[in-house]
Parts: structure tokens; sequence; C-alpha cells
């Protein structure tokens, strides 16, 4: 299968997201990933649900190999040099100067490699006034907008995965990407780096062009009002999506979906722009017509006048459903704890989809074949 990395070794000294998750958009592609851990502990993830062994560990490190090593020990960290020596890539998300204090600096480690891509993930940045805080995917959500983006106000509640955290392994991956293309022109390394809130800010970037473009600052509903999209619950309790964007066919087939002929002729659905503004009231209209029936209903309707909706699905719904079924996004694999079950990586080389995957080692599993000790 196609592994456009292979050959390229990266050491992982990631904790928790962001560097993990880097780490293993790597693995993903091929690259030999060997995953530093502290000794007797790991990973504090790992920890994350009585053992060593967390679900949260296992999202973001599939694919690699475990090794400990206490750097700060002068026989350990003699055989990390030895690693750093023959690796490609580095990555670490430690707060500022946690690095130099073990010994893993790019600094110290480009001198024994030139040759090393040093990625460097922080959650404010190197320097600046918030070099030293901690920062963890809330907080990076909210210093960067976008957190005031998913709350409702009417009833502010934190929602959603970890978007902060895995936005930034992406990028940090991204950078690595483009240092490695360079090293091959240049023979020589560089160190990457980037932060959470920067990170953040970028994927944000919608929201930031509306203020500097035009001056509007977005709120929570300003995208779905615009994009027309909305969520419906039915007579089952399952809820359907909608996103009408701004083609009249759509609002023509809805109608017909719903068997109601005369609805765009009501004043909120007259145009786009009426529909914008009247928001609520076209929610107001259409809710309890969804409420009518159960979601299968609505799903043969909408898809047969081509309405453009999904049903709000859970993860066990889209792992059975047809679309999952027919891509085959689960991947399975012998695990140290039975079998190990994933999403595949979702990118085809020449149509080739990679299924085989790696289950996340314990932690110091390859402690002998790559250290040469147990």
């Amino acid at each position: 299968m196609a592994k456009p990395l292979q050959g390229i070794r990266v050491l992982d000294l990631g904790t928790f997201i962001t560097g993990p998750a880097a780490a293993m958009l790597l693995a993903d592609l091929g690259a030999e990933v060997i995953k530093v851990e502290q000794p007797g502990t790991g990973d504090p993830y790992r920890a994350f649900d009585g053992d060593l062994y967390s679900p949260h560990f296992q999202t973001y490190n599939r694919n690699k190999k475990s090794v400990e090593l206490n750097t700060k020990d002068p026989q350990d960290l003699a055989i990390f040099d030895e690693l750093v020596a023959s690796a490609d890539v580095l990555i670490q998300n430690f707060r500022p100067g946690v690095a130099e204090r073990m010994n893993v600096d790019a600094k110290r480690l480009q001198a024994l490699n030139p040759r090393l891509v040093y990625a460097d993930i922080s959650g404010f940045g190197s320097d600046g006034p918030h070099r030293d805080r901690p920062a963890f995917d809330t907080v990076a959500q909210a210093a960067t907008g976008y957190l005031r983006l998913l709350v409702n106000p009417e009833h502010p509640r934190v929602v959603g995965p970890a978007i902060g955290d895995a936005v930034t392994g992406f990028y940090a991956a991204y950078g690595v990407l483009a240092a490695l293309y360079e090293r091959e022109k240049t023979g020589k390394g560089r160190h990457v780096e980037t932060s959470m809130f920067e990170a953040m800010s970028h994927f944000n970037l919608d929201d930031f062009t509306h203020y500097l473009a035009v001056d509007e600052i977005m709120g929570p509903y300003s995208r779905p009002h615009v994009s027309q999209s909305y969520v419906f619950e039915c007579a089952d309790g399952g809820w359907i999506a909608l996103h009408m964007s701004s083609p009249p066919k759509f609002w023509e087939n809805l109608a017909r979906a719903m068997e109601v002929p005369d609805m765009l002729e009501r004043p909120e659905f007259a145009s786009r722009p009426a529909r914008i503004a009247n928001y609520e009231k076209v929610i107001a209209f259409l809710a309890p017509r969804f409420k009518s029936q159960p979601r299968a209903h609505w799903e043969e309707r909408l898809a047969a006048l081509e309405v453009p909706h999904s049903p709000v699905l859970d993860s066990k719904e889209v792992l059975e459903g047809p679309l999952g079924q027919h891509h085959g996004i689960l991947a399975e694999a012998d695990g140290p704890r039975g079998t190990f079950r994933t999403i595949r990586t979702p990118l085809r080389f020449d149509g080739e989809i990679e299924r085989e995957v790696t289950a996340p080692p314990e932690l110091g599993a390859d402690n002998e074949t790559v250290l040469g000790r147990k």
C-alpha cells in the first residue's frame, strides 16, 4: 500500500493531544514513529481512564512504537542522542523552557543532527505575554475567538470535541511536511514552531476576515443564518440537518418534500435576504412540520428531491450506516488488549486505501527492539 513517508523516522515526545496528533498523522502516512515516554508513567494521557491504556490515549497514538527514556538521566540521554542522530523529525509540545530542562531543546539536538526537523508546539508561543501560561483546548478556543462561535448565549456551556488540540496537531504536521520537502533541496532541517493560539486563530479565518474586511463581529448564529443551515427534531426524537445555501431550487424542493406548495409565498421565505432576516420565523414554521414525521420519512423525502440534508448521526450510526460501510472507514488490528478499532486515514494515493493499522503500544513495548534493552 501507499506509504509516502516510509523511511522517515519520527521521535514523538508529545503528551496529551497536540504533539501526539501531529506524530500520528505522519505515522498514518508511513513514517516510523517512536514515542519516547517517561519510565513507569508515560504520556499522562495514558492514565485518563484508570490505567495506562485509556481510550483518550488510544485516539492519537496508533501506528507508533513506545520506548521509555528519562532524558535527565545521563545514560538514558546518551541513548536518546543516538536516536536523534538517526531521526528525521522530532515533535514536542512542552511548555516553553521545559525542553531545555529535559535536554531535548532544538539548539542542542540540531547541533547533533543538522538534518533534524524539530517541531515545537506551545500554547501561546515561545515568547510574548502569555508564554508561561498553561493552555488546553478550551483555553485556546476561547483566546482565539472560536469558542464564542460555538456557545449558545442563552445557555452557555462548553460543547464539542477538542477542536483546538486536534487542529494544532494538523498544522504542526503540515509544517513538518513542508520542512521535509525543503530539506530535500537544502540538506538542512528546520525548527518548526506553532502554538495553539496561532493555529486556532488561522483556523478561525472566516471570523477574522469578516471583521477585517467589513468590520463585522460574527456570533454563534452568523454562519448558520448566512449559509441557511438548520437542525430539526423529528417525531421519533431523531434530528435532521439541512444546509440550504443559496440556489432557489433547494427551497422549492423542500416545499415539495414537506407538501406545503405555497411555503415560498410567505414573507419570511420570499428571498434569501428575507430568510436570513427572519431565520427564527423560518424555524418556527418548519420545526412543527418536521416534528410530525419520523426521521426516516424525511430522509426519504429529502433525498428523492435532492435537498441538501443529513440525519444527525452518532458514531455507531456512522459506522453501521451505508456511507461508513461503503467506504470501509473502520480499521481493525490485533492489539495488546484485544482487537483495536479506529477510523482509517482518509487519504487515497492513486486510488489505494490504507486499511492496515497498528494498535497503540503499551508503555515501553519497544524498549528491546529499539533500545536493545528490556
